[in-house]
């Protein structure tokens, strides 16, 4: 498990972007790692970070990270140079890769969309409408069930 501080400069190394942008990539990065370093939704002990997201209304959603960069509003975050020096297992720098490969051309309203079309932001707003604000957490649970059908 890595700290997600790592995987910010990770991100940052490749291009500078927005914190909503930012957010959905980590969102997308701890995604395809825990459904693709754990076998089954009943043990997920492989994450890449211990942070939660909420299903905020503009998508998912780490608090503490929000609170870092909101003072950026809609403007990006400096790229950072340094994250090579992160360590990285083999198989997680290779889920990184993809997911920066297959999400890093969208940009933060697109990333958003996305998010709001697939089931477990979905589910952690059951109930809410579509403005209402909530610290409800997006399940890991719901998140290894939803993005497996896609892997199989």
């Amino acid at each position: 498990m890595y700290n997600v501080q790592d995987v910010i400069d990770w991100l940052l190394s490749h291009e500078e972007m927005t914190p909503k942008k930012l957010q959905k990539m980590l969102y997308y990065c701890y995604v395809w790692v825990l459904t693709l370093c754990n076998d089954s939704a009943d043990n997920l002990e492989n994450r890449l970070f211990n942070d939660e997201f909420q299903a905020w209304v503009h998508g998912p959603v780490l608090y503490d990270v929000y609170l870092e960069y909101r003072s950026n509003g809609f403007n990006p975050i400096s790229q950072e140079m340094n994250a090579e020096a992160v360590p990285f297992s083999e198989d997680v720098a290779d889920i990184l890769n993809q997911v920066w490969d297959i999400y890093g051309g969208f940009n933060a309203n697109q990333l958003e969309s996305l998010t709001h079309q697939e089931d477990p932001w979905i589910n952690a707003r059951k109930g809410l409408s579509p403005l209402e604000r909530t610290n409800v957490v997006i399940s890991d649970e719901d998140i290894f069930n939803y993005y497996i059908q896609r892997v199989n």
